[in-house]
C-alpha cells in the first residue's frame, strides 16, 4: 500500500441540529468547532440537519402532504 494517501480517520462528534440529539463516532471528516464528551475529552464537531432521532421515517411521524387534491382526484378517476 502507498503510504500517506489515505485521510485521517478520528473520532467525531456529529449533532443532529433539530433535536438537538449528539454521538460519538469515528470518520474522516474534520471541523475547525470542537465539543466536550460525557467522557470528557473534546472531539471535532459536525452540525448536520437530520439524523436518526429526527428523520420521520425513524419517528414514524411521517405525514403524507396533499397538494391540491391530487390523491383525490387520483382516486376519483381511477375508483372502477
Amino acid at each position: 500500500m502507498k503510504a500517506d494517501i489515505h485521510p485521517n480517520y478520528k473520532e467525531v462528534v456529529f449533532q443532529d441540529l433539530s433535536s438537538d440529539f449528539a454521538f460519538l463516532t469515528r470518520s474522516t471528516l474534520s471541523s475547525k468547532e470542537t465539543v466536550k464528551w460525557e467522557d470528557g475529552n473534546e472531539y471535532p464537531l459536525i452540525k448536520i440537519d437530520i439524523s436518526s432521532a429526527s428523520h420521520p421515517f425513524y419517528t414514524g411521524k411521517q405525514k403524507v402532504m396533499d397538494t391540491g387534491g391530487r390523491v383525490d382526484r387520483f382516486r376519483k378517476r381511477y375508483a372502477k
